[in-house]
């Protein structure tokens, strides 16, 4: 990670932005916040994305410590992603960006262009975090799909 962070910015929110830049990274992102994925159905989940696009997305993400990789000792060799803690606090994040984006193309007059912009509860394991989520209430998802 020491070279990842040698060519991050100095200036915190410049390196923010350059951490979570990129067409793809929230999408991803969106998708590991449900729990780990492999790379096949991250693929499926998102079309319109090319195959050396994801690989490189996912590496970025890694070296930046937003995404980790299991990979497991099986034939064939199965390889999951998930996010990180570092990862899953970007969570109200892009929620607050997604919010915005919804101001902006309301101020725009172009809101009914727009996907669902909410998010769903994560899913949890262990009874005292179902009971939370149970008494929490529900949240949708972010770019619109569940």
């Amino acid at each position: 990670m020491s070279r990842a962070t040698k060519r991050l910015p100095m200036l915190p929110a410049e390196r923010a932005l350059k951490v979570i830049s990129g067409r793809w990274k929230a999408v991803i992102l969106y998708y590991l916040f449900d729990g780990p994925r492999r790379f096949s159905a991250l693929k499926a989940l998102m079309p319109g994305i090319t195959q050396k696009v994801l690989i490189e997305q996912l590496r970025e993400m890694e070296e930046h410590g937003l995404v980790s990789r299991a990979i497991f000792a099986e034939v064939p060799a199965r390889v999951e992603y998930s996010a990180t803690t570092l990862g899953l606090s970007l969570e109200p994040i892009l929620l607050a960006l997604c919010e915005w984006g919804q101001h902006h193309a309301d101020a725009l007059d172009e809101k009914h262009r727009l996907a669902d912009c909410i998010i769903r509860p994560r899913q949890t394991r262990g009874f005292h975090k179902l009971k939370r989520a149970a008494q929490a209430p529900p949240r949708k998802t972010i770019f619109g799909r569940m």
